[in-house]
């Protein structure tokens, strides 16, 4: 079936968002410096820090996703409520500088958990499946690079195509046991690979709210900017996944490379 226009239209704007994130470059218009100053700030060692906050956030929002996400509907996402809330939850962890990261974090992620099922659901994904909310989870890997990535590793399909084993054994072992061992091989696996990505998008939060003059109301800034961030991950993501539902995968990927 050949796509629509306005479909096609769509695509055009979900790969914008994918492939141009432009996270860094926001951040440094916050902090008033070449965003690579910003990680001078950092104490030493802290990439082993981010990496253990990050894999505990990511755990976290998983435990959430499975437990108390809602039934499907087609109502608008409530963007605006969710960044609010992330700019509450950053400007408490602004006023208490980078150590608050460890508190901070796991809230906001649960957040922009909340705000990708939101997305998710105004494009028709049924956000009590596994394989939905599995989905939401993939957007934490979105719009970051991992170490060693080259540029055809870091594409939005070669990262769905990375990640897609270890999604797909991970919502069978969810579907036969559900989440009675968070500490299952499978799951470790899956977080791992998401807090890889998620981890250098994290970095940059991190090393944008070390900067001194920042406080509460640059932390509050910040985490806006960070769940905008995630919102147009979702935004893409679950727009590309809507047009697969109805043209299949392989359609709807040639389209995309060919834009």
């Amino acid at each position: 079936m050949p796509m629509t226009r306005e479909d096609i239209d769509d695509l055009r704007v979900a790969k914008h968002l994918l492939e141009n994130p432009g996270l860094a470059a926001r951040l440094t218009n916050v902090i008033g410096m070449p965003f690579e100053k910003a990680f001078n700030y950092l104490p030493e060692k802290w990439a082993k820090t981010v990496q253990e906050i990050t894999r505990k956030s990511l755990r976290q929002a998983l435990a959430v996703a499975l437990r108390t996400l809602g039934a499907a509907d087609r109502r608008a996402p409530r963007n605006t409520l969710h960044k609010w809330l992330a700019v509450t939850s950053g400007g408490i962890g602004g006023a208490f500088g980078l150590p608050a990261l460890a508190v901070e974090l796991p809230v906001t992620t649960v957040i922009m958990l909340r705000a990708i099922a939101d997305i998710a659901r105004s494009e028709g994904e049924n956000i009590e499946t596994v394989d939905a909310q599995l989905a939401c989870l993939e957007v934490f890997a979105l719009g970051g690079s991992s170490e060693g990535d080259n540029a055809a590793e870091s594409g939005y399909y070669a990262i769905r195509a990375l990640l897609a084993r270890q999604v797909s054994e991970a919502a069978k072992y969810l579907l036969e046991k559900g989440l009675a061992e968070e500490g299952a091989p499978v799951l470790v696996r899956l977080l791992a690979s998401v807090a890889s990505r998620f981890g250098v998008t994290v970095s940059q939060k991190a090393a944008a709210s070390a900067v001194p003059v920042i406080g509460a109301a640059g932390g509050a800034l910040i985490n806006s900017i960070f769940m905008d961030h995630f919102q147009s991950m979702a935004r893409g993501h679950f727009v590309i996944r809507r047009l697969e539902r109805i043209y299949g995968e392989d359609a709807v990927r040639k389209a995309y490379a060919g834009l």
